[in-house]
């Protein structure tokens, strides 16, 4: 299963979370890195990070910047 994790984490008192170290390492998030949280009331909360989601923008709007 090197393509997948499942982990928990507690929310801590200002409402942060820790993601997993293995979570970070399989998506190589680094302290300081962005990171997107999309929302939905009936799906729950999915965490991407910032430069994968700016890769798929930018193919769906090509010279945007």
């Amino acid at each position: 299963m090197k393509n997948k994790f499942i982990g928990v984490s507690k929310v801590g008192e200002k409402g942060q979370i820790v993601i997993p170290k293995e979570a970070r390492d399989m998506f190589d998030i680094k302290p300081g890195d962005s990171v997107v949280i999309l929302c939905d009331k009936e799906k729950g909360i999915a965490i991407l990070k910032a430069d994968m989601l700016e890769s798929s923008i930018d193919k769906l709007i090509p010279g945007g910047k």
